[in-house]
């Protein structure tokens, strides 16, 4: 464990929070029978909002963090947070999205930004550089960190977002294209 508490805090708990966010909504979701009620189109939203934060989430993990890093963190939270608001328009007037569902909404749409603001902190020069600010220049090149967070923990991270998002979303397209499939067979054969 690193002796940074910011660090501490966006490793230890921001991230396991954001996990578990994920697949209670995931549960949310089985729960109204998104299968049958939305179907594969709200699946597929949710499979672009994780590509959207997938992508900076990698970027964090594997490379230095400098202002190329920040313009795609916030590029992707600007994109996540569109198609969010798509996803909820979307799924409102289809199938019952209760209370508890939108907490955890707020959740996966404020953890972001939480953990963006941790990685500012723990980068500060570079974060304001992007903006034009500071001492240093910002810097735009792809270099892998020169200090590697722990393969245990990248491990752990890569198989939480395995195990508790990307397979739970596929599944869920899974279940809404056989749904949609099994409808279409049902109203061929009644017409």
């Amino acid at each position: 464990m690193t002796a940074d508490p910011t660090q501490t805090l966006l490793l230890y708990f921001i991230m396991p929070v954001w996990f578990l966010a994920g697949f209670a909504d995931y549960l949310c979701h089985r729960a109204t029978d998104i299968a049958r009620t939305t179907g594969p189109k709200e699946s597929l939203l949710h499979l672009v909002m994780f590509g959207e934060i997938a992508i900076p989430l990698l970027m964090c993990l594997f490379l230095e963090i400098n202002a190329l890093v920040f313009a795609v963190m916030i590029i992707a939270f600007l994109a996540h947070e569109a198609t969010a608001l798509w996803d909820v328009s979307y799924a409102i007037d289809k199938r019952y999205v209760s209370p508890f569902e939108q907490h955890v909404h707020s959740f996966l749409e404020m953890i972001p930004l939480m953990a963006g603001s941790f990685v500012a902190v723990l980068h500060w020069p570079q974060f304001i550089a992007l903006f034009g600010f500071g001492s240093e220049a910002p810097r735009f090149a792809i270099e892998w960190k020169s200090e590697p967070l722990p393969l245990r923990y990248i491990f752990a991270v890569l198989g939480a977002a395995l195990l508790l998002e990307l397979l739970p979303y596929l599944e869920e397209l899974w279940r809404g294209l056989r749904a949609t499939k099994a409808e279409a067979a049902r109203r061929r054969m009644a017409g």
